[in-house]
Parts: C-alpha cells; structure tokens; sequence
C-alpha cells in the first residue's frame, strides 16, 4: 500500500497534529512476549520458589498457584515482575497450575498460565521422647493450646501489602543446622506431627537474629512453641523462631537484617536446647534450608 503525502505544508502539518492527537495503537497482547522463570527450576514438595516474569512494558500482574494467591512486586530496574511462594511441605505431588495474568497498560490482557510439576521430597521419620503433657494435655493445657491457635490464626492472616524484606534471607544463628525439616516425627511412640521447621543446635543463651527485615507480629510464650517470636516479611512470608530463653523484642517492633530477638533454650516441647525456625507462605510451610540458598540480593 502506499501513502500519499499532500504538497502543502499547512495540509501535512494538519494530518501529522491528527495523527498525535489520536494516541498510541493498542498492541494485541499476543505480540508482546513475556519470559515467566522459576527459581529453583527443580520443585519439590516444601520449596520455596522465586517466580519472575519479564515485562518489557507497563502492566500489572495477577496470579495464583495451588489455591494461594501470588502478589508480584517490581524489581528495582523495573524490568521484570516477582512473587516469592512456595509449595507446602505437604502439597500433593504431581502437576500444578500456576496462574498467572498479565493486563497491560493498553487494556489488553495475556494469559501465562503453564503446568508445574511438583516433585516428592523425601523426608525421613525421627522418635522424640518429651514430658507426657506435651503428647496428652490435660483440659486446662487443651483450653490454652485453642486459645493459641486461635491467636495463631489472626496473627497470619494479615501481612504487610509490600515486601518488607530485602536482599538474600540469612541464618538466625551462628550453629550448626540439622536435616530435620519434614521429618515425620514419634512423640513417645506416637506419629505426633511433620515438623515444618528447622532446628539449629544452638546452646543455651546463644543470641538469636532476624533472618531478613520485619515487623514483629508475635513475641510471647506459648504451650508447644515456647517463648516464640513470628515476623512479618510481608505478602504473606512470615519467619517463626521458638523456644527462645528470652525474648528481647516487642510487638509491633521493625527489625533489620541481623537485629537481635533474644537468646536460644529450651521452653516449650523440647528435648534440649535449641532453636526451631519456620518459614511459612500464607498457610504452605517452607523448607528453610532452601530460602537460604534463593540468591534475592538482584530482586530488592
């Protein structure tokens, strides 16, 4: 096809100022491309996973992955979009959907969506001998235990509508860890519960530290936990630490990276001194060990 152009400068001047004035041609959101990654690509039953997708324009994004909804944020070079999640240690394995709608700024909308194939993540079983009120409460314990579940339940259903963390999740302890994450554990003989943290043997008195920045929604004791202290990372991500010694923050507190919580014992259901830490996405419980190793220092 071709394009005549009128020989009067007034005529040509004309159709250029129409021509601005019309605006930009929507673009069918089928051309655009989107590049949507996972990190670790290998997913497993209990991992957290770092979700990314490349945005080359403006858009906002939506998204949801086995029942839980993805709240994405931008990076800092504002190409590219992120959702920390993760699959529970619980999660039935086989594929997934992950869900995941791009609307762009001129009004077209592109669906991501793909399979996720959730892998088996092989836990082993540990026997713990611990004080017979712990494995059979008596009714005075069992009116606390409701009490704190309840408590539990509202301090997890809300979170910060921003990522309060930055950069890379670090240790809480200078101690060495153990494999115990998703162990199936005997109570006294009995299959009691899968422990959905990671104990550290950390001494009696060793000080305890923020794993990422927070606020602190949470920092009293509790039957099972002990003296426990839960932070908000935001967007649904909350670290628990327990059985601490002493608590040295307060509710409603904002932590830095490292600021100190307390120290380490042994209050609540526990054999000995040490620290339990939990990572939990909305209601997914999260292999620490795993966290750790996310490289977020690029994201925020």
């Amino acid at each position: 096809m071709r394009f005549f152009w009128p020989h009067s400068p007034r005529l040509l001047r004309g159709l250029i100022l129409s021509m601005l004035a019309a605006g930009p041609t929507a673009v069918p959101a089928r051309a655009q491309s989107f590049a949507v990654t996972l990190s670790p690509v290998f997913v497993e039953a209990g991992s957290p996973e770092l979700v990314r997708v490349d945005t080359p324009i403006a858009a906002t994004l939506e998204g949801e992955w086995m029942g839980r909804k993805l709240q994405f944020f931008r990076s800092r070079d504002n190409r590219a979009w992120f959702a920390l999640a993760g699959v529970d240690v619980e999660a039935p394995t086989g594929p997934s959907q992950l869900k995941i709608v791009v609307r762009l700024s001129q009004g077209a909308v592109s669906d991501l969506t793909r399979a996720i194939e959730i892998h088996p993540a092989y836990y082993r079983t540990g026997s713990l001998t611990v004080s017979p009120k712990f494995v059979e409460p008596d009714p005075e314990a069992l009116k606390q235990i409701e009490a704190e579940s309840q408590l539990k339940a509202k301090v997890f259903a809300t979170s910060a509508t921003e990522p309060l963390w930055s950069a890379s999740f670090r240790a809480p302890v200078t101690a060495a860890p153990t494999d115990s994450f998703g162990t199936r554990r005997m109570f006294n003989g009995k299959l009691a519960s899968i422990h959905k943290g990671m104990d550290y043997r950390a001494a009696m008195g060793t000080p305890v530290r923020a794993g990422n920045s927070g606020v602190v929604v949470l920092a009293r004791p509790l039957y099972y936990e002990g003296n426990c202290v839960i932070i908000d990372h935001g967007l649904g991500l909350f670290t628990i630490s327990m059985h601490f010694s002493r608590i040295d923050v307060k509710e409603g507190q904002h932590l830095a990276t490292g600021d100190r919580l307390g120290l380490s014992g042994a209050t609540g259901r526990v054999t000995g001194p040490h620290l339990h830490w939990a990572v939990r996405w909305h209601d997914a419980y999260l292999d620490p060990a795993k966290l750790l190793k996310l490289d977020l220092s690029a994201v925020r």
